[in-house]
């Protein structure tokens, strides 16, 4: 049986209501202990915005684009149908970082120019978007630590300009034992962190960066 960590620092709310009550302009993060529960909460961010009317952009790799969308049509969603109204925007984020990155630092101007397009592009609907980014996850698994803090900037100065409900996640396999400081200052950057650890499937465990 997985080893349950100790919960006493986090607040706890059940999973409907978290990512119901989730403002604009929260920027989110999890290190993960393992795929399902990345997958979890993943699927509870994206269904969740569904069902509250927003748009969801996913920039995810895809190995998790395909998990999470056999998830979400065994929930009953149509992503053929969000897909064209542009209320589900998938983007694969391997792909996407292939255009990025230049000489293993991102490319502003592009990244700007683009996702600045998508996430206007996603708002055209009513105004409420939540985007989940996985390539800064990807550019740490890389090596690229000074890009994925670049990246996360980067975020941050739209997410400022426009604001939008934003998620990141890692997988703490992406972290040595002695990198404890390094995940300070990744979860630096974003104002709430949700816990990794297997939990009910039922709650959330977050707590202030």
């Amino acid at each position: 049986m997985e080893k349950i960590a100790v919960v006493e620092d986090w607040e706890t709310s059940n999973i409907q209501v978290f990512w119901g009550e989730i403002a604009p302009c929260d920027h989110l993060v999890q290190v993960y202990e393992n795929e399902k529960i990345f997958l979890d909460t993943l699927e509870g961010f994206a269904g969740t915005g569904f069902l509250a009317n927003d748009s969801v952009v996913i920039i995810a790799t895809s190995k998790h684009l395909d998990g999470l969308n056999a998830r979400l049509r065994s929930q009953g969603f149509d992503l053929n149908a969000l897909t064209a109204a542009d209320q589900y925007i998938p983007i694969d984020a391997e792909d996407l970082l292939s255009v990025l990155l230049v000489d293993g630092w991102i490319d502003e101007k592009i990244f700007n120019n683009f996702i600045a397009d998508i996430v206007n592009r996603a708002k055209q609907r009513n105004g409420r978007v939540r985007a989940f980014g996985e390539m800064v996850a990807v550019l740490w698994e890389q090596g690229h630590c000074g890009a994925t803090v670049q990246l996360e900037n980067l975020w941050n100065q739209l997410h400022g300009k426009s604001p939008f409900t934003l998620f990141c996640a890692y997988p703490k396999t992406g972290f040595t034992q002695s990198s404890s400081d390094s995940i300070d200052l990744i979860c630096k950057q974003h104002a709430k962190v949700i816990d990794g650890y297997a939990r009910p499937s039922t709650d959330i465990y977050y707590r202030s960066a």
